[in-house]
């Protein structure tokens, strides 16, 4: 469905509600104001199906209004990480071909508002502030008729991934063809039909709206008349609070924020009347089975985690009861994708053998903008409609997949494969440790050699006898050929606001 059905039976109800300013969105505002950017889009800036426009912005409500605006307009809708350098953005605002550049001016500092910078962008506007060559958003859309415009294709997101192995790329999916009020977008009817989604949901969002499980989430939720209670930014005890305030059922969720939330004061996470949630769900980053089982036991059966990407080319789904009987797996395929684990070569490897996940999926189109040989290189040799995020990982005799890591990320010591992600998951929970991350470092040897980077938790005194600690640990949970060689403390690691471990940058360090 379309938020602009809910305007008409439910009006006056919150389509979104900010509590760090106390301010809320109705579903008949939401209607209205997306309706008139829509006009100012296309009749008054000639924008076509097909064109991009680029978002700068916090977790605001014009944000969501911008992307339902662009959204029923045919357009495709660039939502730029607000943490990046002017530089970096602007090479997305120029990669992504931003006919139009909407900017929140609190997250101004992070984008090149010079005259002279992307010279494609015909219209630059702030909302939030005023900016010197920015036009306000409020009087521009104030001209504007309120009324549905008498086209309405339906667009898509047009996001980038977050760099986390080098420069980032535009994802462009191709939309679903028709009116944006008859045709669903591809995501509402699988989590509306898994996660119960429907219009007594209300659903917290933790995490920032560049994201694509944030901003796609949101867009459920409203497709189906819920409620969105958009927090600026996580904070662990913070969360606990909205979701009783709220009584929020849905929540979205990496694991991140789950260690963070485990590791609060007893008193804390007690605190709180959580019996609302129905569906806690978690995705974006892999979660350490003690991780998992510890939420369960604290929050009881309603943790969900899903698997999948930007590309958006296949989806696996786990429950908390089928992950308690497969610790570590993300869950099964056939919903949308199949998943096929091949070698360095593309052959299909047995059940149990670790390789390169590839997605067949023979419906979805996507690429990687302006890159081709980017885009030829995802695919399977001998399959077109195969394709590979990265990630490596092994399929059981019940199809459910267990991630290892990124292939990019794996160390090979001494001819043998390690994956990082089994060692930081042993790391992850112990009581010394804030976070974690395990690299290769250059052996003569054996090639490469596992070394630990860690951020020590509050209260801890970094040095050899802690290090010694936390190795130690180790001991008996993981095979001694995968045990740390070392170990680093530092202040603080590279890591995107959702959650994603930001590798290549402590790689480089070391490098």
């Amino acid at each position: 469905m379309f938020p602009g059905a809910f305007a008409a039976t439910t009006p006056d109800k919150p389509a979104v509600i900010r509590p760090a300013t106390g301010e809320q969105i109705t579903y008949a505002q939401l209607e209205a104001r997306s309706a008139q950017l829509a006009h100012l889009l296309v009749d008054d800036w000639g924008l076509r199906p097909g064109d991009t426009i680029a978002v700068v912005s916090d977790n605001t409500l014009e944000m969501v209004e911008i992307y339902w605006g662009a959204l029923r307009s045919g357009l495709y809708i660039a939502a730029i990480n607000h943490h990046l350098t002017p530089d970096e953005s602007s090479y997305i605002i120029g990669d992504c071909g931003a006919r139009a550049l909407f900017v929140s001016a609190p997250v101004a500092d992070h984008v090149d508002l010079s005259a002279d910078a992307n010279p494609n962008v015909a219209h630059r506007v702030v909302f939030g502030g005023a900016l010197d060559g920015f036009e306000d958003y409020r009087t521009l859309l104030e001209s504007q008729p309120t009324e549905a415009p008498a086209d309405q294709p339906r667009g898509h997101d047009f996001l980038y991934s977050s760099g986390t192995t080098g420069r980032p790329k535009g994802v462009r999916v191709d939309p679903p063809e028709g009116q944006i009020d008859e045709v669903p977008d591809y995501y509402t009817p699988i989590f509306s039909f898994l996660y119960a989604f429907d219009a007594d949901s209300v659903y917290l969002c933790p995490a920032p709206l560049y994201h694509a499980a944030p901003l796609r989430f949101c867009g459920v939720v409203n497709s189906v008349g819920g409620t969105v209670i958009l927090m600026d930014r996580f904070d662990a005890e913070d969360a606990l609070r909205l979701i009783e305030e709220y009584r929020v059922t849905h929540s979205q969720w990496v694991p991140t924020m789950f260690v963070r939330m485990l590791k609060l004061p007893e008193e804390v996470r007690t605190r709180h009347d959580l019996s609302s949630l129905t569906h806690a769900i978690h995705a974006a980053a892999p979660c350490p089975p003690e991780v998992k089982r510890r939420m369960i036991e604290w929050w009881g059966p309603v943790i969900h985690e899903y698997y999948s990407a930007t590309e958006g080319m296949g989806i696996t789904f786990i429950n908390s009861q089928e992950a308690l009987e497969r610790p570590g797996s993300v869950g099964k395929d056939g919903l949308k994708g199949i998943a096929h684990i091949c070698d360095d070569d593309g052959n299909e490897l047995p059940t149990g053998e670790i390789g390169t996940i590839y997605w067949q999926n023979d419906e979805n189109s996507f690429s990687y903008h302006g890159d081709e040989e980017k885009t030829a290189s995802v695919r399977h040799p001998d399959h077109p409609t195969w394709a590979t995020f990265g990630d490596v990982g092994y399929l059981d005799e019940d199809r459910f997949l267990y991630l290892t890591d990124r292939k990019a990320f794996t160390i090979i010591s001494g001819g043998v494969n390690i994956y990082p992600q089994e060692i930081e998951n042993a790391l992850a929970l112990h009581p010394a440790v804030d976070d974690v991350a395990v690299i290769g470092l250059p052996d003569e040897e054996m090639g490469e050699r596992v070394h630990a980077v860690v951020v020590a938790a509050e209260g801890q005194e970094p040095g050899p006898a802690l290090a010694e600690e936390i190795l130690g640990a180790l001991r008996g949970t993981i095979s001694d050929f995968k045990l740390p060689r070392g170990l680093d403390f530092v202040d603080e690691l590279p890591r995107t606001p959702t959650g994603k471990l930001v590798k290549r940058r402590i790689v480089q360090q070391y490098a």
